[in-house]
């Protein structure tokens, strides 16, 4: 027996653009993660040297900004692969679980037998 029982008579849908785009994510995340950081190595290969306060300022004001949009991008590409991956799960095919009858669900029949809620709900009526 099985812990998970497929729904008879469920179709299931074709995959759609969620498994190109799981596919392509970490190509996004590395040469993303590689231009957004491409600022910082251009900044230091370039800034001429004339004032090295200046030039420490500005270089610490990129790096600054390069990495929180480095970071920004791995959380959208994070939060995009976690999209994808719950719309090709709900794709796939439905599960239910393995039902069991409930003894007199509207009314039990013994009140001693009834859950403590139920004790004390019949008795303030």
């Amino acid at each position: 027996m099985s812990a998970f029982n497929k729904l008879p008579g469920f179709t299931t849908t074709p995959p759609g653009q969620e498994r190109s785009v799981l596919r392509k994510l970490p190509k996004v995340l590395i040469v993303g993660s590689l231009l957004l950081g491409l600022p910082s190595l251009l900044a230091r290969l370039f800034l001429d040297e004339a004032s090295a306060t200046e030039t420490d300022h500005l270089i610490t004001t990129i790096d600054i900004y390069a990495i929180s949009l480095v970071i920004l991008h791995w959380t959208v590409v994070f939060t995009v692969a976690i999209a994808a991956f719950i719309i090709m799960v709900m794709k796939g095919p439905a599960y239910v679980a393995d039902a069991y009858p409930l003894q007199d669900y509207d009314e039990p029949d013994d009140i001693d037998k009834a859950p403590a809620s139920c004790r004390r709900q019949k008795n303030a009526d």
